[in-house]
């Protein structure tokens, strides 16, 4: 078992930026490749970012390419997930995922979520 912990959700203007973290604890967080989605009222859950378990690899969906960063301290069993340049419609509520098979962009593809938490962006 894997038990995710997200933080650093809250509220920010426009143009303002926010860092999310995710604490992992359990099995031995550098086996797992790492996912970032989100969730908007009355949406699906959307990918993202993604890394792989040495960190060396990084995915991002094109609507957050260039803007969002994820990065990863095995060390301290977190991910993390800078967010810049936000915009109203990154508001929703943030999870972490983690899976034991490579870096996906799909839902299915992680074995362990966290609880989320919120992100809202104001005009």
């Amino acid at each position: 078992q894997v038990q995710l912990v997200e933080s650093g959700g809250g509220l920010v203007q426009a143009g303002g930026s926010l860092r999310l973290s995710c604490a992992a604890s359990g099995r031995t967080f550098s086996n797992y490749a790492m996912g970032w989605f989100r969730q908007a009222p009355g949406k699906e859950r959307e990918f993202v970012a993604a890394i792989s378990w040495s960190g060396g690899t990084t995915y991002y969906a094109d609507s957050v390419k260039g803007r969002f960063t994820i990065s990863r301290d095995n060390a301290k069993n977190t991910v993390y997930l800078q967010m810049n340049s936000l915009k109203p419609e990154d508001t929703a509520v943030y999870y972490c995922a983690a899976s034991q098979f490579s870096m996906s962009t799909r839902t299915d593809n992680y074995n362990y979520w966290g609880q989320g938490t919120q992100v809202t962006v104001s005009s």
